[in-house]
């Protein structure tokens, strides 16, 4: 600054010396000059209202808008929630995987940090062994052998195996969902193993399993050989039913190998509470966050809707529903949401009926701040994905050098557009690369 008073008190003092010995107009031009290049340059120029910080985001945005059809929507904003930029940000559009992140909020607001699933296993009068599930979506082979070598130091064997998932309706239709043996299309229910899903390959015309910890049972053989394929992963359940006697047959063949051995069958049926006895009651290794780390990472559409779910059952009463867990969502949402039009049909973004603007995914964004971390990363960025057919968004935030984070939304349902495309000219901004 010193060094910019000094050349301006040489100019003016130039000027004034000048005007003995040449024209008028030559001063003027030298004034003219320290005007247009040396004041501007000094940062006296700056409007004294521009917000810290925001100044510098005042780059060309045009390259963005190019990209921006009328059927997308962007929005930037600060680290409280001022927009920096935005366009179509008001428009109700499909949000796909990005609506993961609302229903992990919800969640949290409901369950807590440290929720953990839990498993109950009782003896009924008959020796019977029943199971009742309160929908873990974490019950995997790992887990299951764990649960059997526990069950098999307490008993010495069981006569029929019980299963009870009445913590959820049996009548859960996910809109969107479609019966396909994709994975993304695995339904849900109080009591599943694996996912609902196995994964297998073929080894010299003979079908195996992909994963050493996990058998590939008898029933599943006639599914996997009308895919056609060689190797993959597919759901084996078409609805609750087929997923709670998956879920049986996985356990039965747990207990046998610990040596809990079984003559009877495998039935579904409901804990008595005043006549059973609970022998064990399993407590999840994994905490919500955990598990919401995780959807978010693998964007699975089946804890995505076992969440929801179980959020409609905390919430209001089991059994859980989806229109109860929509409901608890949707009444959480109206906090920061106010008035806001706000459409969501299921949990994971499967459905294309899910609508959303720009303006409450950038709400949602700041109420998820403090779990930014629990998002993938790259480099600078924390974000979500979303992809249908012509579908393709990305939310998230960006870390500056500073620790602060900005969050943005970019969505768009034009056929052919890339969310990957947009996010990188975002990324250039100078406020995201400054030291």
């Amino acid at each position: 600054m010193v060094v910019l008073y000094k050349i301006a008190a040489l100019t003016i003092k130039a000027g004034l010396t000048l005007k003995k010995v040449i024209p008028q107009t030559c001063s003027m031009t030298v004034m003219v000059m320290f005007l247009l290049f040396i004041w501007p340059c000094s940062g006296f120029a700056k409007s004294p209202s521009t917000k810290p910080g925001i100044a510098e985001l005042k780059y060309s945005w045009l390259k963005v808008k190019q990209l921006i059809s009328s059927n997308d929507a962007v929005a930037v904003a600060s680290p409280s929630g001022d927009l920096i930029f935005s366009k179509n940000i008001d428009k109700l559009l499909i949000p796909a995987s990005t609506l993961k992140i609302f229903t992990a909020l919800t969640a949290l607001h409901y369950l807590g940090e440290e929720y953990r699933f839990k498993t109950d296993f009782f003896q009924d009068a008959e020796n019977n062994l029943v199971i009742k599930g309160y929908g873990d979506p974490f019950l995997t082979s790992e887990i299951i052998w764990e649960l059997a070598n526990e069950l098999a130091s307490r008993l010495e064997s069981y006569n029929d195996l019980i299963l009870d998932d009445s913590y959820f309706s049996r009548l859960i239709n996910i809109p969107g969902r479609s019966k396909s043996s994709q994975p993304f299309d695995a339904p849900n229910g109080a009591l599943c193993v694996n996912f609902n899903t196995v994964f297998f390959k073929q080894i010299d015309g003979v079908y195996h399993s992909a994963e050493k910890q996990t058998p590939l049972l008898p029933v599943t053989l006639s599914k996997i050989r009308k895919t056609g394929l060689k190797t993959g992963r597919i759901t084996l359940a078409g609805d609750s039913e087929e997923a709670l006697l998956y879920a049986g047959q996985m356990f039965r063949f747990f207990f046998t190998r610990a040596g809990l051995k079984s003559n009877g069958q495998i039935k579904k049926g409901r804990v008595q509470a005043q006549t059973d006895h609970l022998i064990y009651t399993y407590i999840s290794k994994f905490s919500l966050s955990q598990v919401i780390s995780r959807l978010l990472e693998f964007s699975n559409n089946f804890i995505a809707n076992q969440l929801i779910i179980t959020v409609g059952a905390f919430a209001g009463q089991a059994p859980g529903t989806l229109q109860k867990g929509l409901a608890a969502a949707l009444a959480y949402g109206s906090t920061f949401l106010p008035a806001e039009s706000f459409n969501m049909m299921e949990g994971s973004g499967i459905s294309r009926q899910n609508r959303i603007s720009a303006r409450s995914q950038i709400k949602i964004l700041i109420r998820f701040q403090p779990f930014y971390n629990l998002l993938r990363q790259t480099g600078q960025e924390y974000y979500k994905t979303g992809t249908l057919h012509n579908i393709s968004t990305r939310v998230g935030y960006i870390k500056t050098n500073q620790g602060r984070l900005y969050p943005y939304v970019v969505m768009l349902n034009t056929k052919g557009a890339a969310a990957a495309e947009i996010t990188k000219e975002i990324l250039k901004f100078p406020a995201f690369n400054s030291r």
